[in-house]
């Protein structure tokens, strides 16, 4: 089975998995999305074709970056802009207190989820539980932001701010809490991520762009996305690892990609000086 990944610039206004779907009607292939993006924003979306989807784990935590807009003065039930204003009348905050309070989340802490996300409650997806009307019991989860910084003023109530973060960070959540340390209430307006990984927004491809004649040329190969070292066996050695077994390795340990007979063969792990295969990609 072919597998790679393919860089898509997902378009505003359309869910991640009805661009997954696109690209698997366009393939023939299996295929999975690499971190969802909501429908409000855009950018870079990584789609995983068939078995490069084994390759979640390692991908979905890189690091991301994002150019967002934070609007001040109201609050939505879903933290963006698509969703119903719950509050108003907050104020807005200047320059200099929002360039503050954007220093102050560079770091590590305990972000709690919106409402409507995607996150599993009890086996259901805690949006269809917001939509009911019910409560939705979520627990704050520890997130990395390296880089928040302020870009420009873009309205009477808006700005723009620049995101580098770990996965499972979510930006609307991020600009509730900026807005709450500026002493004012706030919602996310736009997104776009810029990067996710190995992937960027300049070299992405609109899912319209794809079609059955050129998908193949925009595959990225898996061993090219994984930013790990390689391992490289030949003969019995190569055998031993293709059936399981673990082989002496003095390598450090950690992750590496792995090439057996001269083709890549997926991820391998070094413990304990063994190498193991542990994630086959053929």
């Amino acid at each position: 089975m072919e597998s790679g990944v393919i860089n898509i610039n997902k378009p505003e206004g359309v869910s991640s998995a009805r661009v997954v779907s696109q690209v698997k009607r366009v393939t023939g292939l299996p295929c999975g999305h690499m971190g969802t993006l909501d429908p409000l924003a855009s950018g870079v979306l990584p789609v995983a074709v068939g078995n490069a989807s084994r390759l979640f784990d390692y991908l979905l935590v890189k690091k991301k970056v994002y150019r967002a807009v934070f609007f001040f003065g109201e609050e939505t039930d879903t933290l963006d802009r698509a969703g119903k204003v719950i509050r108003s009348g907050g104020s807005v905050p200047n320059e200099a207190l929002l360039a503050e309070a954007l220093r102050s989340f560079v770091g590590e802490y305990d972000q709690m989820p919106p409402a409507y996300s995607a996150k599993s409650v009890n086996g259901v997806r805690a949006y269809m539980l917001a939509r009911q009307g019910k409560e939705v019991p979520l627990h704050p989860k520890r997130v990395c932001v390296e880089e928040l910084s302020l870009l420009q003023r873009v309205g009477d109530a808006a700005y723009a701010v620049r995101i580098v973060c770990g996965g499972g960070t979510y930006i609307r959540s991020l600009a509730r809490d900026v807005a709450e340390r500026c002493g004012t209430i706030g919602y996310m307006a736009a997104l776009v991520r810029e990067s996710s990984g190995p992937f960027r927004l300049e070299e992405s491809v609109p899912p319209d762009r794809l079609s059955a004649e050129n998908w193949r040329d925009l595959l990225i190969p898996a061993d090219r996305v994984l930013e790990f070292p390689s391992l490289a066996f030949c003969g019995a050695t190569a055998s031993r690892l293709k059936n399981g077994v673990p082989v002496p390795c003095t390598e450090k340990e950690g992750a590496y990609k792995l090439y057996l007979d001269g083709a890549f063969y997926g991820v391998a792990s070094v413990n304990a000086g063994n190498v193991r295969a542990k994630t086959k990609l053929v």
